[in-house]
């Protein structure tokens, strides 16, 4: 379990692809609900995955669907009735907040002092889109303030390994001309995107008071975390979700 520094005093955990009950091309801690694997596999690593952060809290996830789209929690509801989002908020003790991702990046936030926690689903889209702004804001309606949030970037794609082409820089130029910073030439009509200098970036902007970019690369890193666009690239038919949980204790 990979922890943030800026998240010291809240229970949370980046977890990667080790120690789960998956086998095959997706073995190891595969969380995802959507993935082909054996869904008591699935149960079993969802399970190990909280138990290992903050143990007894009732696991809470979303049907994510890459927009801006924050839900407030207050209770735990079953996986078939996962509400359509990207972000999650809460400040009820004894509920554990997670975002699955393969690439994208996985955002934990807390105010400690007012015990308001959140995490967010990032890909480019729900960036773009400001997701990160939206689940400052609801923590906001919650109690925090944004100059107490700390924030930390979890392990997502890296710019050496997102190469995008013209047409997506150009979206990202269109919405502010400043954002040509996060992308360098590539191959010809190609680009490298920094996806995380972006949220980080974003969770900056939206003046929140300090934000950790852990820095780990899920495409390079093959033994510790799943990617899609590493196996999309291989053609497997199939490709593993990690989780981000970030809770309150009781």
């Amino acid at each position: 379990m990979i922890r943030a520094g800026a998240l010291a005093a809240v229970p949370h955990g980046f977890l990667g692809r080790r120690g789960g009950a998956s086998t095959g091309a997706i073995a190891g801690l595969n969380v995802g609900l959507g993935s082909a694997d054996d869904p008591a596999a699935v149960a079993e690593n969802r399970r190990r995955a909280a138990d290992a952060v903050l143990p007894g809290a009732a696991l809470v996830t979303a049907y994510q669907v890459h927009g801006p789209a924050v839900v407030r929690v207050a209770e735990s509801w079953p996986d078939d009735a996962r509400p359509r989002a990207d972000a999650l908020v809460t400040d009820w003790p004894g509920l554990l907040l997670g975002i699955l991702t393969a690439d994208c990046a996985p955002v934990l936030l807390a105010d400690a002092a007012a015990g308001v926690v959140g995490a967010a689903h990032a890909g480019w889209k729900g960036a773009l889109a400001g997701v990160t702004d939206a689940v400052v804001e609801e923590m906001e309606a919650l109690g925090a303030r944004r100059e107490r949030i700390a924030a930390a970037v979890g392990p997502l794609i890296g710019r050496a390994s997102y190469e995008v082409d013209d047409g997506f820089a150009r979206r990202f130029a269109e919405a502010d001309p400043a954002n040509e910073r996060f992308f360098r030439a590539a191959r010809e009509g190609h680009h490298r995107f920094d996806l995380e200098g972006y949220v980080v970036h974003r969770i900056a902007a939206a003046g929140v008071g300090r934000v950790e970019a852990l820095g780990l690369d899920t495409y390079a890193d093959e033994a510790r975390f799943f990617s899609y666009r590493r196996a999309t690239h291989r053609g497997e038919p199939d490709y593993g979700r990690q989780i981000a949980l970030i809770g309150i204790g009781r």
